[in-house]
């Protein structure tokens, strides 16, 4: 646990998130000043805890914004004297922007690698920065292939499809895996042009897949050496692929909607649709990254499985929190919110909201222990 502090050192006394009906926070409208999400928020406000305030700041990951905004309306309900902002500026930026000390937390598609580990004390006192799980989504294969909505492909075909070694829908290796009249398209690839968690959990999977064709190392920046088209953001490489017939993109699949079909992949011998459900399992089977703190929940996944019904191409993405803040507010804040985004109600909004998969019951106990861990006091 965290390194006992040797002066101006406490534990913050964690709020008790309220229990509020779901649908209650869902079906909040804007209007008003005071209020701004409306009457029920008004209502809410009564029964909620007002003693709770301040602002928190975050920054990071794209795919989990459909579910921070839901979180964040959640929260807001409940405390509605307590702040909460977050800018989708990408994992990357986000991680950057906490070890810099300029935001609260991150939202991160990957945990903390061991050189932010050991960056992280600067801005986060000497137990440094720790990962939570809290957004659970599979990534979509999406593709703009009119009249078709969906297509098989093994993890050998998507990687010479990304490194443009097949360049059309007709190729062979596409036609064995389905029974579909393909078009004789080229094939547009596009990826993302900031550095991204879903590129590092996309190409972490085709390395530990296929490493004899995709042979780069799981990164968060698309390899410099193969050019295609590329976008900013889930809802770039999205929009990108949505307008360019024979476009196909990687992208959390709650992004996706339904312009552009999704591929099935092949797991062992069968091919995997894309579904929460599948996701979830393949969370299921990970296990933690060992070598780290009690408190620190990220986790290795096993992309290489040939279990019936999982989806290994899947994207965990964290709260990426410090240890310690010199601020009380700041952290009474943060450990609310966090405790609120991992708690049963916090995923199901998130659920609803970006069709994301809950975390389970045993990893949400795990999570609202490791938050409550979170001291005040002063950083070296």
């Amino acid at each position: 646990m965290h390194p006992q502090a040797t002066c101006n050192v406490a534990r913050v006394k964690a709020p008790v998130v309220l229990s509020l009906s779901l649908a209650a926070v869902v079906g909040l409208t804007a209007c008003g000043s005071d209020y701004p999400l409306g009457a029920e928020q008004e209502a809410a406000a009564e029964r909620g805890d007002t003693s709770l305030q301040g602002a928190i700041t975050g920054s990071g990951s794209s795919a989990q914004g459909p579910a921070m905004d839901a979180w964040r309306s959640g929260f807001g309900a409940l405390y509605p004297k307590a702040q909460v902002q977050y800018s989708p500026d990408g994992s990357g930026a986000g991680r950057g922007a906490l070890l810099a000390g300029a935001v609260s937390f991150a939202g991160s598609d990957a945990y903390l690698d061991e050189e932010e580990l050991a960056l992280s004390s600067e801005a986060c006192g000497p137990g440094g920065a720790f990962d939570i799980p809290a957004y659970v989504s599979p990534i979509s294969i999406a593709f703009n292939l009119p009249g078709i909505s969906q297509l098989n492909l093994d993890a050998a075909t998507v990687a010479r499809i990304f490194r443009g070694e097949i360049t059309r829908w007709d190729d062979p290796a596409i036609a064995a895996q389905n029974d579909v009249d393909l078009p004789s398209l080229p094939i547009a690839a596009i990826s993302r042009s900031d550095d991204s968690g879903t590129t590092e959990n996309f190409t972490d999977y085709l390395h530990a897949v296929v490493p004899g064709i995709w042979t780069e190392e799981a990164d968060g920046t698309w390899p410099s050496g193969l050019r295609n088209e590329n976008a900013k953001g889930n809802a770039g490489v999205v929009s990108t692929a949505a307008s360019t017939v024979g476009a196909v993109t990687y992208a959390d699949d709650s992004a996706v909607g339904g312009s552009l079909g999704r591929a099935a992949l092949q797991v062992g011998e069968e091919y995997v649709p894309v579904s929460a459900d599948a996701a979830a399992a393949a969370v299921d089977l990970a296990s933690r990254v060992p070598g780290r703190e009690d408190y620190d929940l990220a986790l290795d996944l096993d992309r290489t499985t040939d279990e019936a019904g999982v989806y290994p191409l899947v994207l965990v993405s964290y709260h990426v929190y410090c240890s310690r803040y010199e601020n009380e507010a700041t952290a009474a804040v943060v450990q609310a919110f966090g405790t609120y985004a991992v708690s049963p109600e916090g995923q199901a909004q998130a659920a609803e909201a970006a069709k994301s998969s809950p975390i389970s019951a045993d990893l949400s106990r795990q999570a609202t222990e490791a938050i409550a861990s979170i001291e005040v006091g002063d950083i070296p």
